[in-house]
């Protein structure tokens, strides 16, 4: 069954964008990557409507934020997570940025992720950058980011080392995984500024953390994190 899945997965990405990256439906005019229809099903989270929210609450007694929030949330398995899949490892830097769009859009009518000051999407490592070509949260933040008329800050902050996958790891062993990882170029870019964390999804928040943690550490730098979905299991 697996195979079969990969093998729609590998047609949908030699046919897209003749066919829905979420349903496998063909795109009629003016549709682009996802159908209407999967657009108005998407599973959006609203939760830049609650500040005690499932996102905020993975960050509670560990690092402090301003705000935390998830576009749309989706299980293993769903057809949503094909949506991550073709962003994040076929390439699709355009769906990215049209979800980010979206997204922002949702934010910027938000009064509290309205008022940050930048966008800084979480970095890869320059290896991983170098072999995916790309970094797909970057591409999501500038999509977020012309929404929501804010500057997208993609080289400050850094990667200082290669961590293997999170996949499959624990939530103590994701922490281990990038403790103290992250560095910035020039702090001084940071200061007294409300940053807008980015990533493309959150699952135990580790790397959000670290990353946070790390800008926090800033003459009066202030954090909120978002990310394009949130995987519940």
């Amino acid at each position: 069954m697996n195979r079969l899945l990969n093998a729609f997965d590998d047609l949908l990405g030699l046919l897209y964008p003749s066919l829905c990256i979420t349903c496998g439906e063909r795109l009629v005019s003016q549709e682009k990557y996802v159908c209407l229809k999967c657009w108005l099903d998407l599973p959006v989270c609203r939760f830049h409507h609650d500040s005690d929210n499932k996102v905020a609450q993975l960050f509670w007694g560990r690092v402090q934020l301003e705000g935390a929030t998830s576009y749309f949330q989706y299980r293993k398995g769903s057809r949503y997570q094909k949506l991550i899949h073709f962003i994040k490892y076929k390439g699709l830097k355009g769906l990215g940025f049209e979800t980010g769009l979206r997204f922002g859009d949702v934010l910027a009518e938000s009064d509290s992720f309205s008022a940050v000051d930048m966008l800084v999407p979480v970095p890869l490592h320059p290896r991983k950058q170098k072999e995916r070509g790309f970094n797909q949260s970057e591409w999501i933040a500038r999509g977020m980011a012309d929404s929501m008329g804010k500057p997208v800050i993609s080289e400050n902050l850094f990667r200082k080392m290669f961590s293997s996958t999170q996949t499959r790891k624990s939530r103590f062993e994701r922490w281990q995984n990038v403790e103290d990882i992250f560095g910035v170029n020039a702090p001084e870019t940071f200061e007294n500024k409300h940053i807008l964390l980015v990533d493309d999804v959150v699952t135990t928040g580790s790397t959000l953390e670290a990353c946070a943690t790390e800008l926090l550490k800033i003459r009066g730098t202030r954090v909120s994190v978002a990310t394009l979905a949130f995987a519940s299991f």
